[in-house]
């Protein structure tokens, strides 16, 4: 097993699989006790929107059709990893519901059990093709959603999005309110001068559509490089806002989940606040990601990948894959060290990596 090492100034190691803990069917457990149970599925790197904070709107270099990672692969890296303990797979992008065969990959999913039983199928969109596609993907067995939003504005969205597509991404919310899938939560990178106006109002147009808002800190990610950490609102700045309408009570537990909940006016309803920046949360993460092309990452901002495909196109056992997957837990850093000078941003924007 090889770690392929996205970045220029550091060689390519090798996998030290001594390192690795556990053996097949044993839980996921790094070398700082993190146990994980969540596993990031990027169906493609293709999305239908030019978000300026994720990518460029020409120019954009896609993967070859003939390297992303198969639906059957999917499932045989899924059954896996459920079988050491992976509880959760979300399906991400780009934007997964491009991927003609999503609703058939949803029923794949679905169908696998692991020590705790039945695993869970959750998929991040940017909502434009959700109204068509919500049924077929419900009845396959998808179980919760999570929809982009960033803003309430058709003009300020063009801008943003580079498509004049909000009242698709709307009509996308709208179905997933009508449905019965439950959590939903909608999602906005949080933004000075381009959206820090419109928190409250995002927050009302989610309670008003049985959905939590959850706001993101902006994160070094976009594929141009371009990020600003001084455009970013900070945390601490998106709860000052909300408590300009609301009081805030803290949730607890918040376990390996990414938000922070707050219970507005004592509840039910709650707002999320993902602050990998100014509040990062790597003690407790859970997640592994694979991307459209069949790379492992151990962390959202990791310069090193591990190339799964070679591996399962070479007609190995699965007790190989397994291995693999431990070799990803096993060299997993015990954090992301954004605030650190020496911090250096993956060569890959977040459409490529998975959300």
């Amino acid at each position: 097993m090889v770690a392929v090492n996205l970045s220029p100034t550091r060689p390519a190691r090798a996998v030290d699989e001594r390192a690795t803990v556990g053996a097949p069917g044993d839980a996921l457990v790094d070398r700082f006790g993190r146990v994980h149970r969540d596993l990031r599925i990027s169906l493609t790197d293709r999305c239908s929107l030019r978000c300026t904070y994720c990518m460029p709107e020409q120019g954009n270099e896609w993967l070859a059709r003939s390297g992303l990672i198969t639906a059957d692969e999917i499932v045989r890296v899924a059954g896996i990893a459920a079988a050491s303990g992976i509880t959760t797979f979300r399906l991400t992008g780009g934007e997964p519901l491009l991927r003609t065969d999503v609703v058939d990959i949803v029923r794949r999913l679905a169908a696998i059990s692991g020590p705790h039983g039945p695993v869970e199928i959750a998929m991040t969109t940017n909502g434009i093709r959700l109204a068509d596609m919500l049924p077929d993907l419900a009845a396959a067995g998808l179980d919760r959603l999570n929809i982009s939003i960033d803003t309430l504005d058709r003009e300020r969205f063009r801008e943003l999005t580079r498509r004049d597509r909000l009242e698709d991404v709307r009509a996308g919310i709208a179905a997933a309110a009508a449905s019965g899938l439950r959590p939903l939560k909608l999602n906005a990178v949080a933004m000075r001068g381009v959206n820090d106006d419109e928190l409250v109002d995002l927050v009302e147009f989610a309670l008003a559509h049985g959905a939590q808002m959850r706001f993101i800190e902006q994160m070094p990610l976009d594929a141009g490089h371009t990020w600003d950490r001084r455009q970013m609102v900070t945390r601490d700045e998106i709860l000052t806002a909300l408590r300009a309408r609301w009081d805030l009570e803290p949730v607890p537990g918040r376990g390996g989940a990414p938000a922070e909940r707050f219970l507005l006016d004592g509840g039910p309803a709650s707002v999320g606040v993902i602050a990998s920046v100014t509040a990062p949360f790597c003690g407790d993460c859970d997640r592994l990601r694979l991307t459209a092309d069949g790379q492992l990452r151990n962390c959202l901002f990791s310069l090193d990948e591990y190339d799964l495909l070679p591996v399962l196109r070479a007609g190995v056992d699965d007790v190989a894959v397994d291995r693999m997957l431990r070799g990803c837990v096993a060299g997993k850093l015990p954090g992301h060290a954004i605030d650190d000078p020496s911090f250096l941003q993956p060569a890959r924007g977040m459409n490529a990596i998975g959300g």
